[in-house]
């Protein structure tokens, strides 16, 4: 598994860019700001892989970096079986260069048969961010990567004083607690999924069917992978996060365990979420900083076909 290392010089750099909370001793360390292409909904920004541009997706719900298997051709890059598992391949990346940040002799997963879209070649997963305190500015069109030293007790929303925070689960993927309709459900953060969706089976435990009166079809949802599922849209009586409650929310639902293969999640926090709030997922202190920065938080989807059906 891949992890997030940082360069010692790039260390001596990042301290020019220092963001120092409230006490003394914690300084917060921005070692890179990447810039997010503005024609893309979800996290994508420029990346190099041996020597070619390449865009990349940032993806805090998908376990595992993999990459596109067709950029493996546009790329040339040679595939492997992996031992052990006949279905699986990999490639190795010379040099990997998003920003100042580079790493060097890589091994990635080949990604399944849906594709986030033709010209992303890469999925930067959470094997790569597991290490770092993340910060998603949509409002900027930016995502910050920092090193916390001495920050145990102190807020690191360095913008605000009045940010809420959110207990994350520790280990694996960026698990949290809401609560949709005044009841508890564990939702995954997932940067990569371009809409929230709850599961079925929390929306059933409501009271919420796609036969409910006002429930209406949302398309089908595709990932990486061959999974793809039917969505519908819904009225719920309210959803709330740490402090922040919003009343009547119009929330997507579908097969999620199905989608995802995550057993833990009953919901998705998607990029429809971080473009509506500024977040910092800090894992060198176990917290979600969150702010509201405006907008609709769970916007209707835009319309789309039933998983199976053929454009007319």
């Amino acid at each position: 598994m891949a992890r997030f290392f940082l360069l010692a010089g790039l260390l001596v750099a990042a301290t020019a860019h220092a963001q120092e909370p409230k006490a003394a001793k914690c300084q917060l360390l921005r070692i890179a700001q990447w810039m997010m292409r503005a024609e893309y909904y979800s996290p994508v920004v420029d990346a190099m892989i041996n020597g070619q541009y390449v865009r990349v997706l940032l993806d805090t719900g998908a376990p595992l970096t993999v990459m596109r298997r067709a950029a493996t051709r546009s790329l040339n890059l040679a595939r492997t079986e992996i031992e052990g598992h006949p279905n699986a391949e990999a490639v190795y990346i010379n040099e990997f260069r998003i920003g100042k940040w580079e790493r060097n002799d890589w091994r990635v997963l080949v990604a399944g048969e849906h594709d986030f879209g033709d010209d992303v070649a890469l999925v930067l997963g959470e094997d790569f961010f597991q290490n770092a305190d993340v910060e998603f500015d949509f409002q900027s069109n930016a995502v910050r990567v920092y090193q916390a030293k001495g920050c145990e007790e102190s807020p690191l929303a360095y913008w605000t004083r009045s940010a809420t925070q959110v207990p994350i689960a520790p280990g694996g993927r960026v698990h949290l607690e809401v609560a949709i309709n005044g009841k508890p459900v564990v939702a995954l953060l997932d940067s990569g999924a371009s809409r929230s969706l709850l599961a079925t089976a929390e929306a059933a435990k409501l009271g919420v069917t796609p036969q409910s009166p006002g429930a209406a079809a949302a398309g089908c949802v595709v990932g990486y992978g061959k999974t793809s599922i039917d969505s519908w849209t819904a009225a719920f009586e309210s959803f709330a996060i740490g402090d922040e409650v919003i009343r009547n929310p119009r929330i997507r639902f579908g097969e999620l365990a199905q989608h995802t293969g995550d057993a833990q999640a009953g919901m998705l926090l998607g990029a429809d979420f971080l473009h509506s709030h500024r977040v910092l997922v800090a894992r060198s202190q176990g917290k979600l900083y969150f702010t509201y920065a405006g907008g609709t938080v769970f916007p209707r989807p835009p319309a789309g076909r039933a998983c199976g059906t053929t454009p007319p």
